[in-house]
């Protein structure tokens, strides 16, 4: 693990290296990750999916470490030159909204102390970008998601789906990598 602190990381470009975008669909409960490294165009590839669970009997401090440490994990891992979160937007249940809102602020931060970019899109904006419709549904959405990763199969569980959908949407707003940077020594 390294000593700097993100303060101290100079952010830079070096051609020829792999950029890693993780893409985050925020939860408390299930917490929906992917992935994808960067291709021309906008474009990417799927490097790993899946989704981090912790114990809904738990109490939140301990989910929201568990969360912390899983984060931290991937981003050590990977060292993505940016992290895209799912911002929330709209929920009827107020104690899932404010679970999302704390996993989400979790994220973020755990986001620029690795020395990433951290960035919000919001569910419509998302569908608008991938699916060419606000208002797509999940099967859309994971359609696209498989046909623009050219997948075999479509990506499951929908949490990681959603999670690749928010990284390609990153990456279609962002497809010339000399508009991204990585951290010096973080490779």
């Amino acid at each position: 693990m390294s000593t700097n602190t993100a303060s101290e990381i100079k952010m830079t470009w070096q051609i020829g290296e792999r950029m890693y975008i993780l893409g985050i669909d925020p939860g408390l409960s299930r917490c929906g990750y992917a992935v994808i490294e960067a291709a021309p165009r906008g474009k990417g590839k799927a490097v790993a999916m899946g989704v981090v669970t912790t114990p809904p009997a738990m109490e939140t401090p301990k989910r929201l470490a568990l969360l912390r440490t899983d984060l931290q994990e991937l981003l050590a891992e990977y060292r993505p030159a940016a992290v895209a979160v799912e911002r929330i937007f709209f929920y009827k249940n107020r104690s899932t909204a404010v679970g999302v809102a704390q996993a989400s602020g979790v994220i973020l931060a755990e986001a620029i102390a690795s020395g990433a970019t951290a960035i919000e899109y919001s569910p419509s904006e998302i569908k608008a970008v991938i699916a060419g419709d606000g208002t797509a549904d999940k099967k859309q959405m994971q359609y696209m998601v498989q046909t623009l990763l050219n997948l075999k199969e479509t990506p499951k569980p929908a949490d990681a789906a959603d999670a690749a959908a928010v990284a390609l949407c990153y990456l279609a707003y962002n497809p010339a990598r000399k508009n991204v940077s990585t951290p010096l020594g973080l490779k």
